[in-house]
């Protein structure tokens, strides 16, 4: 329910933010007074003190348009001076996507958020624990990188996944393990004897770095997920291809972490499990 504010009270509140737009903004009440096509005494009155009377929705629409602020803010419905768009540009970023660990972007998303836990769905199997044959392969093609920077950035974050206070679960669909471990659809042509090591490495890894790391893995056939990584409280990323879509709104992050959760919480495999899950695949990489 709306409540009515007295428009004694609206009229102070729209003169003492329309001051503080033209004090912020470095201009003046004449040069308003041109881009807006009225005469100074016109800005003059509005702004006088005692004044009860609101300008008309034309003067107040120019006047927010040249100060950069939105009429919400200027008439006290909000308490956010950004217009429409440009607050949409604040909490949704649109970044360019290089899909792959050596991006610029994804590491320094991963710096800000150094001492929060870290939800992330990978696009494949997650490039933080490829090795560096599995890398080698599937970015070969790959233009934007060569697979010595994949490489390179794969042990770095690594290394920063040991040293950091941050907290990594990633979950994974459990037929993208089981097609990697067969060599099929996306993985067809990768030789079985890397396949083999990198299951090796995931073995490994999930056991000697739980509970700092820890992988869930949940069934795609009850359960989706787009590749998705939530920074903490920060940030959460939506990977859809050559971009990513970055909220840095509190409820959009609490939106995708919740999501995230969910797919914890309904996985068919628990981290604790995870690590014989994933040896119990050898078989399928090494065809005995």
């Amino acid at each position: 329910m709306m409540t009515k504010v007295d428009k004694r009270t609206r009229a102070a509140l729209f003169r003492q933010r329309l001051a503080q737009a033209i004090a912020e903004t470095g201009t003046n009440r004449s040069k308003l007074a041109r881009e807006t096509g009225v005469d100074r005494s016109t800005i003059s009155q509005i702004m006088a003190r005692g004044e009860t009377r609101l300008p008309n929705a034309q003067l107040v629409a120019d006047c927010a348009a040249t100060l950069g602020v939105s009429t919400d803010w200027l008439l006290g419905l909000t308490d956010r001076p950004e217009r429409a768009g440009d607050l949409v540009d604040a909490v949704v970023g649109v970044t360019t996507a290089q899909r792959t660990s050596a991006d610029e972007q994804i590491i320094d998303w991963h710096r800000e958020a150094n001492g929060y836990k870290i939800r992330h769905v990978a696009a494949t199997l997650p490039d933080i624990l490829k090795t560096s044959d599995v890398l080698a392969w599937e970015y070969n093609r790959f233009i934007a990188k060569t697979p010595d920077q994949a490489i390179g950035a794969m042990t770095d974050r690594m290394d920063w996944l040991r040293d950091s206070n941050s907290d990594y679960e990633i979950a994974v669909p459990r037929h993208e393990l089981e097609s990697f471990a067969a060599g099929e659809g996306y993985y067809s042509g990768l030789a079985p004897d890397i396949r083999a090591a990198q299951i090796e490495r995931l073995t490994r890894d999930t056991r000697d770095l739980y509970p700092s790391l820890r992988i869930f893995i949940f069934d795609a056939r009850r359960q989706f997920s787009a590749p998705i990584t939530v920074f903490g409280p920060l940030l959460g990323v939506i990977y859809v291809g050559q971009i990513y879509l970055a909220f840095r709104s509190e409820d959009r992050v609490r939106s995708l972490t919740r999501h995230f959760d969910w797919l914890v919480r309904e996985c068919e495999i628990d981290a604790r499990q995870t690590p014989d899950f994933i040896d119990g695949l050898r078989n399928l990489a090494t065809g005995a």
